[in-house]
């Protein structure tokens, strides 16, 4: 809602609600007005003091006029920044709060640490702001930092200031000169972030989201809720976020809040404010011995705070108890906090541990948010009652009934909206969002089934519903959209290489992408940009956008210059030298940083930088894949396709890179050098993937004929590759994230070296690779050397299995579940393997040796001879009939993959894809029957 209101209307919002705040707190040190509103005597003021008798520890209080800038402050001030944060969230009071204003002082007026950084090799030296590290002390415990404040603050406040103008200026300015000496020694919003007392009260009101609050995870704005923000000179705004906090309350609140739900802090932090509230009000009744002193408001101008904190501190039951004041306030807060915590886990622990008992079907993440949800409904309710309360008893009672009417409602439905949020919901708008923004890329036509709605206007369902059934949504374009959402998600560090398959989880079961498919588009998104799947590289959306905040400002700067928007010409005076110092102070740009984004804003150089890269990766690839015709390795023809197949498929998405590249890249000069690399590296990949018109028509002409004319030379047969080197390549291939290739070669590896193969086998005998690997290790170190494949049972099935037509394009998942449910079955010499007129149960996959088919012809018996590798009664499993021929073994020793009915037909409904081609390759082959019998009756 107010995340939209521009920066400059709320600059000026923010200067009048600080000169105002700050009018209160210098009327603390001097007011010689306001106090005659509340004499007995005056006319008409609802403040004048009465004789009403307010007893505190049995005898009346003595009052006297006061001024009434504290009163405005506790009873007005303080209530209407929580009423903020419930209803309108944090994203308007973060944008208002004057302390956060005033924080930011030193950053006007450019005088923030520095700290100076020297690059050993360049001699270079640039300057860097400071920020609180995360994983520094006060990084981890920054919740408990300020929450311990906020519990002195509360502490102090009945202590000494809740009546005491002086000291309560006092304390006010010394938070005020806090706020701007951290805003001094620490970049951004650290203030907020990592000391403000008040942070915790904003978790806790705020988190997950305000009633009115926006979703920043949905939301198609660059700049979102309350994150830091400047205004150009022509009136646009602009990120000024310089990441220091990650994940930061101020960018997504909901997004920090899943992500720090199960933090302990969080637990103690929420049970204890309540039981910090229900403490602070509960110790006035225990200190006077009545409510009339806190709801009178006497509480609040009490002309002996300070002289009586060596008095007794409780009066229960008519007895003062001996216990000052001064102690009696932090042992009663402490308490209620303390109680507040174990009772807040303990309800916690007994729903987690009971909730199947009572037929929840909630995750434990889940019960500790909507206990946190009911937390917060029942503070602010009880807040409520008592804050304000001695203002509000000066208004009618119709204003009074219709305040108490309003909380409750605006409560309740704020406790509404946040009952239904979980992580899994937040999780999957994000990643509808996203999806809906690569559907708009691609420029379907949708309006014939939005009825009048834009793809804005869908939720989550809708989105994936609508991608369904769109006709123009075909296999390719699906493949693309997601890997759109997959880079973005890496990006942001929504997810990373590890985890994205889980995290995605749901979003590729709407769109039907398989395990394996999403394996293909990491590969091809890590071909692309390798440091967008680098461990080491910890990406976050805070980074990104302090990043994007620097490169716009560079290219502001740059265009400034300039007047002409080509960049990659621009040569900075001295003056444009200290500006771009400047900036990359503000945003804390580090060297790499800094020449990454330059050569983002030179796009050719960049571009074909990464071309060279991908040409060297290509080159890599095809010398791995002329190692694998190592002589020893041909004596397992299946293995060795097996492997080249993965390494053509690590080729396929670089050629297709290098080839959008061209595409980009046009008629310029490095584009024909480019064409005229790829095409002497990998001419055979070149033809498959050029010929389609989709390539050579966006191709510039001349590129499209350097790439598709004739080779001058023969393409050279692949020569031997030395065994060290083979061995090397193998390895590379053992760490494939497929674990069928990897497996592979490792049994590969045992071919050409046992030793090798042996210890890598024991120590992947304690790594968490998958069954399938563990159990190849296993059996390599069970066997002799150089082991047949024959006695690698799982991996054997699925090696055929995979180099089968019907089964190659198989997800991996798939075809091991599928390797498990089958066996493999041994017959000698004319033995029958199946017989005319039994009924089909299973599919035949022939491993070794050969077999005869006997068909029943009216003129006699035909035979036909099936080699290793191929099915034999595929046509009577798809049609669940008998079997109409008789099939015996051909020689010493067949061997036979057999497949039952029932996990081949599963695989048909689990997997679409499959299905599609099993039908493609059926269909072609009763066409090669149909021309077969046609061809004989001609004759």
């Amino acid at each position: 809602m107010f995340s939209h209101m521009h920066e400059r209307q709320m600059h000026w919002v923010r200067w009048l609600l600080t000169c105002g705040w700050l009018s209160i707190v210098a009327s603390l040190f001097y007011d010689p007005w306001t106090s005659a509103l509340t004499k007995p005597d005056h006319p008409w003021s609802p403040l004048r003091l009465t004789d009403v008798c307010v007893r505190v520890q049995g005898k009346c209080l003595t009052e006297q006029p006061y001024p009434l800038g504290a009163t405005l402050f506790w009873g007005a001030i303080v209530p209407s920044g929580i009423f903020i944060l419930l209803v309108f969230g944090h994203e308007l009071w973060r944008r208002i709060c004057p302390l956060s204003f005033l924080s930011q002082i030193p950053r006007a007026l450019g005088w923030q640490r520095q700290f100076k950084r020297e690059n050993k090799q360049t001699g270079k030296v640039r300057y860097e702001l400071a920020k609180v590290k995360p994983e520094s002390c006060l990084g981890r415990n920054s919740l408990y930092v300020q929450f311990s404040w906020l519990f002195v603050g509360i502490c102090g406040r009945i202590l000494f200031f809740n009546a005491d103008r002086l000291v309560l200026g006092l304390w006010i300015s010394f938070t005020i000169a806090a706020a701007i000496a951290v805003g001094y020694f620490y970049g951004g919003k650290s203030w907020c972030q990592y000391f403000c007392p008040m942070a915790p009260v904003q978790t806790i009101f705020s988190e997950p989201s305000g009633l009115l609050g926006s979703k920043a995870h949905t939301s198609d704005q660059k700049i979102t809720q309350s994150m830091c923000r400047t205004v150009l000179p022509d009136g646009t705004e602009q990120s000024a976020c310089v990441a220091c906090q990650s994940p930061c309350f101020d960018i997504d609140s909901e997004r920090a809040y899943w992500d720090g739900l199960n933090k302990p802090t969080e637990s103690l932090v929420r049970y204890g404010y309540v039981g910090l509230v229900i403490g602070y009000f509960v110790y006035y009744y225990l200190y006077a011995g009545n409510w009339d002193y806190y709801f009178s408001g006497a509480w609040n101008r009490d002309p002996n705070q300070l002289a009586s904190l060596m008095n007794p501190g409780l009066y229960l039951f008519g007895q003062a108890i001996n216990i000052p004041k001064l102690f009696a306030v932090p042992l009663v807060l402490g308490g209620f906090t303390a109680i507040g915590v174990l009772v807040g886990r303990s309800i916690e622990n007994y729903a987690i541990s009971n909730r199947q008992r009572y037929h929840l079907n909630l995750s434990p993440e889940l019960i500790r948010h909507r206990l946190f949800a009911i937390c917060t409904f029942g503070v602010f309710n009880f807040f409520f009652f008592f804050a304000g309360r001695p203002l509000m008893q000066l208004l009618p009672l119709w204003v009074q009934y219709g305040f108490d009417v309003s909380i409750v409602f605006f409560s309740t439905l704020w406790l509404q909206k946040t009952w239904r949020r979980s992580r899994d919901l937040y999780a999957r708008e994000n990643l509808a969002s996203r999806f809906r923004k690569q559907l708009e890329k691609l420029q379907l036509d949708v309006s014939q089934f939005l009825e009048g709605r834009s793809l804005a206007d869908l939720n989550a369902n809708e989105v994936y519903v609508l991608a369904k059934v769109l006709p123009g949504f075909t296999r390719e374009k699906r493949h693309e959209a997601y890997k759109g959402v997959l880079q973005e998600a890496l990006e942001e560090g929504h997810v990373n290489y590890s985890n994205s398959l889980e995290v995605l989880q749901q979003m590729r079961q709407e769109l039907g992408i398989s395990d394996d498919e999403h394996r293909e588009v990491l590969e091809e998104l890590g071909i692309e940009d390798p440091e967008l799947l680098n461990p080491q590289r910890q990406r976050t959306l805070e980074n990104q956008i302090r990043l994007s905040g620097y490169q716009k400002s560079l290219e502001r700067l740059m265009r400034l210059k300039q007047r002409q928007p080509d960049l990659t010409t621009f040569e900075p005076s001295q003056q444009d030298s200290i500006e771009i110092r400047s900036l990359q102070r503000e945003y804390g740009i580090s060297a790499e940083e800094d020449d990454g984004i330059l050569r983002g804003l030179s796009p050719n150089a960049d571009i074909v930088q990464k071309a060279e890269f991908l040409l060297a990766q290509l080159t890599e690839w095809i010398a791995c894949d002329r190692a694998l015709h190592h002589p020893s390795l041909q004596r397992q023809p299946a293995v060795v396709t097996l492997l080249r197949d993965s390494v053509d498929r690590k080729q396929k998405p670089i050629v297709q890179s290098i080839l959008k590249i061209l595409i980009a890249l046009q008629d310029s000069p490095p584009a024909l050098t480019i064409a005229q690399s790829l095409k002497q590296r990998a001419p055979q990949i070149v033809i498959e993937r050029v010929n389609p018109k989709l390539w050579q028509n966006r191709l510039h002409p001349e590129i499209a004929r350097t790439l598709t004319q004739p080779a001058e030379f023969p393409i050279p047969s692949n020569p031997e590759s030395p065994t060290q080197e083979t061995l090397s390549y193998l390895e590379l291939l053992r760490q494939h994230d497929n674990p069928l290739v990897q497996a592979t070669a490792l049994y590969a590896i045992a071919q050409l070296d046992t030793e090798l193969a042996q210890s890598l086998a024991r120590d992947l005998r304690h790594e968490p690779h998958s069954l399938l690997v563990r159990d190849t290790a296993a059996h390599l170190l069970a066997l002799p050397p150089s082991p047949a494949l024959m006695d690698f049972s799982k991996l054997e099935k699925l090696v055929y299995l995979f180099n089968n037509d019907f089964f190659h394009l198989v997800r991996t998942e798939t075809l091991m579940a599928l390797g498990d449910r089958s066996e493999i079955r041994t017959y000698s010499l004319d033995e029958a393997i199946t017989e005319a007129g039994d009924t089909c149960r299973e599919l035949l996959l022939s491993l070794e040796g050969e077999v005869k088919i006997h068909y029943q012809l009216a003129d006699g018996v035909r035979i036909e001879r099936l080699h290793p590798g191929q099915l034999l009664d595929e046509l009577e499993v798809l049609t669940h009939s008998n079997l109409e021929n008789t099939i015996l073994a051909d020689s010493a020793r067949t061997r036979i993959l057999a497949i039952s009915v029932d996990a081949f037909d599963d695989l048909l409904v689990d997997d679409p894809d499959f299905a599609r081609r099993v039908l493609e390759l059926e269909s072609q082959q009763l066409q090669r029957l149909m021309r077969s019998t046609q061809g004989t009756s001609i004759s």
